[in-house]
């Protein structure tokens, strides 16, 4: 492990501790618990690889960092107004508890009850957060900044499993670890973060059952998917495709490889029948899931704030959904434009769009390559990957939405990304070698 990370991270934290006592210190106490077990996990796992160590503190200490500055200077409503309702709603459920708040027949405590309706589960997580250490915002943020960070580390696995190289590993970890989106949204009292930890988890697993079937990667996954329901329920579908998907396309040719997909499939399918997660799924589709809800939805997105466009589309019928689709990508992966620039959130994030646009051809090269010769084992990727732009491409009408909810397909174009940076970087070097043996083989003539 990196000494200097190590220290850094320890007066990142003993500031913590110092600057906001007591709420800092108990919030401290936490991180250091949490990124504990997350050491112990990585050292068990990944025997003798300390690079995943060093990024994780690297990527835990720039979230501890910034989501200590939100927090200070109160910029919760600029960075992530939702981290506020979490707290409210999180805050009035261990209330009634505990015991302290007995009536709870207004809406606010049945809201804050109610296990159905989209993000239930980022209330539940902060009330059994507060539940233990008392209302503290500071250490249920900081919790969401370990799973956070720990995300990169588990970049580099999922991505060795599908390409079975380090380069590629380490640069997905890295741009994971460092990109400014991903810090700044998984080290606040927010979901996105947990959702892009639990999906790079999720193919994990799927990739970890296509080489063996393990009841403890079917019980993680099954974890994993009722907790992607209770953040946000509409992604649960779209993994769960790609997941059978993945068992019925991705195992290999022998009957081994087959019977075992399709082993991995039943118990999984079963599991979610016993858990009630494909019931409890269903019955949030019927409420949220028709195109006339989407077309609702993308209406307020569009008129909610200053970063709307699109505002006169309509994709509540079939053919206008499809005729949205353009628009909605280029906006979905691109913006925010500088021409466009209406305001001070978007104006700051336009070096991390130029970089981002920068990285497209590698991208490309990327895909063309996975598609080409790792079909198989990203088949669940690919999919999931697919269905979730199309989905984003259709519902978003906000720019500054756009952007945040983008980081959950970046995460696995990313890896894309250092595929293509790696295909360009062994080419490089193999031009190099070749330079190098003409120049041999004219001095011996």
């Amino acid at each position: 492990m990196n000494k200097v990370l190590i220290i850094s991270s320890f007066l990142v934290l003993l500031g913590l501790g110092f600057v906001d006592f007591p709420n800092g210190a108990v919030a401290a106490l936490l991180v250091s618990g949490f990124s504990l077990l997350v050491v112990v996990v990585i050292r068990q796992t990944n025997k003798g690889n300390d690079f995943l160590i060093n990024v994780f503190l690297g990527a835990l200490i720039l979230r501890i960092l910034f989501g200590g500055m939100v927090h200070f200077f109160e910029w919760q409503p600029f960075f992530g107004g939702d981290s506020l309702t979490y707290d409210f709603f999180g805050n009035r459920l261990m209330e009634i508890w505990s015991g302290h708040y007995t009536v709870f027949s207004d809406p606010l405590s049945q809201r804050a009850l109610s296990t159905s309706g989209p993000g239930w589960g980022m209330t539940y997580l902060t009330a059994a957060i507060y539940a233990v250490f008392g209302r503290n915002m500071l250490a249920a943020q900081s919790f969401c900044g370990v799973v956070g960070a720990a995300t990169a580390p588990l970049v580099y696995v999922c991505s060795y499993k599908i390409f079975q190289n380090r380069r590629v590993g380490k640069l997905s970890a890295l741009l994971v670890a460092l990109f400014p989106a991903f810090v700044i949204w998984s080290s606040q009292l927010l979901k996105d973060g947990l959702i892009i930890f639990l999906l790079v988890l999720i193919m994990t697993m799927v990739l970890q059952l296509q080489q063996r079937l393990s009841f403890s990667s079917i019980l993680i996954l099954l974890c994993a998917l009722f907790a992607i329901l209770a953040l946000r329920f509409y992604i649960f579908y779209m993994v769960a495709i790609a997941v059978a998907g993945s068992f019925i396309v991705g195992v290999g040719e022998s009957v081994k490889s087959i019977v075992r997909g399709f082993a991995a499939l039943i118990l999984i399918g079963s599991g979610l029948i016993y858990f009630g997660v494909l019931r409890t799924a269903s019955d949030e589709m019927e409420k949220f899931g028709s195109l006339e809800r989407v077309q609702i939805s993308r209406q307020d997105l569009a008129r909610s704030a200053e970063s709307g466009y699109g505002e006169d589309l309509d994709v509540s019928t079939v053919g206008g959904a499809i005729g949205v689709l353009p628009l909605g990508f280029v906006y979905l992966i691109f913006a925010p434009f500088p021409w466009e620039v209406t305001n001070f959130r978007q104006a700051i994030t336009l070096p991390e769009m130029l970089i981002w646009w920068s990285a497209m051809p590698l991208l490309v090269a990327g895909l063309l390559y996975t598609i080409k010769n790792r079909l198989r084992n990203s088949i669940a990727i690919l999919v999931f990957t697919l269905i979730l732009t199309v989905a984003y491409s259709l519902f978003q009408g906000n720019v500054g939405t756009a952007y945040r909810q983008r980081a959950q397909i970046q995460v696995f174009l990313f890896m894309f990304i250092a595929v293509g940076w790696t295909l360009w970087q062994e080419r490089k070097e193999n031009r190099k070698i070749m330079r190098e043996e003409r120049r041999r083989r004219s001095l011996r003539i």
